[in-house]
């Protein structure tokens, strides 16, 4: 996986993107916990869920149609005042459910695991892009404050965060020119 570093910098980028009139704390706390929502699913490992089974990790909770149904139950939970089945209910359960699906989305171009089941839960075939230069994140605290664990934020930093930083720079002068 990459790392929630790489996750919240992707989600951060775009919520400025969508750049909501007045946006609350409580939109900004949902956009991280729908970006890191997917990875709730590290708790199988624990129970002893096996990492490919569907309810494994990167299995059910990284797929299209968990982002779909978190798109459509977050907007009244991070911006109550959003009218219910409405223009705008349909703009911020789409906007959540691409945060969401972003998790899945940086995962595949990660260099390790087994893949994203992107289809789940009607096929459990895991995916990954062609392309993957962002190095896999470990599980756990531990492993992630090593060698391994800096490698990762520098892969992340290249590959994620510079991206980004352009993206919003782009984002700001095109406000600003337009």
């Amino acid at each position: 996986m990459a790392s929630a570093f790489g996750h919240v910098a992707v989600a951060y980028a775009m919520g400025k993107t969508l750049n909501p009139a007045r946006a609350s704390t409580r939109f900004w706390v949902w956009t991280v916990l729908c970006c890191v929502l997917p990875d709730a699913d590290v708790v199988g490992l624990v129970l002893g869920i096996p990492y490919e089974h569907l309810l494994g990790h990167r299995g059910v909770t990284h797929s299209i149609a968990f982002a779909m149904l978190v798109g459509i139950v977050v907007p009244k939970l991070a911006v109550p005042a959003v009218p219910g089945w409405g223009i705008l209910y349909g703009k911020m359960a789409m906007y959540f459910g691409l945060v969401t699906l972003s998790h899945g989305l940086l995962d595949a171009f990660t260099d390790g695991g087994l893949g994203i089941a992107f289809f789940a839960p009607f096929d459990d075939t895991r995916y990954f892009f062609p392309w993957r230069p962002i190095r896999v994140s470990p599980i756990g605290a531990a492993e992630f404050f090593s060698s391994w664990g800096l490698g990762v934020l520098i892969s992340e930093l290249i590959w994620i965060g510079l991206p980004v930083t352009v993206w919003l720079l782009g984002h700001r002068i095109f406000r600003r020119v337009g």
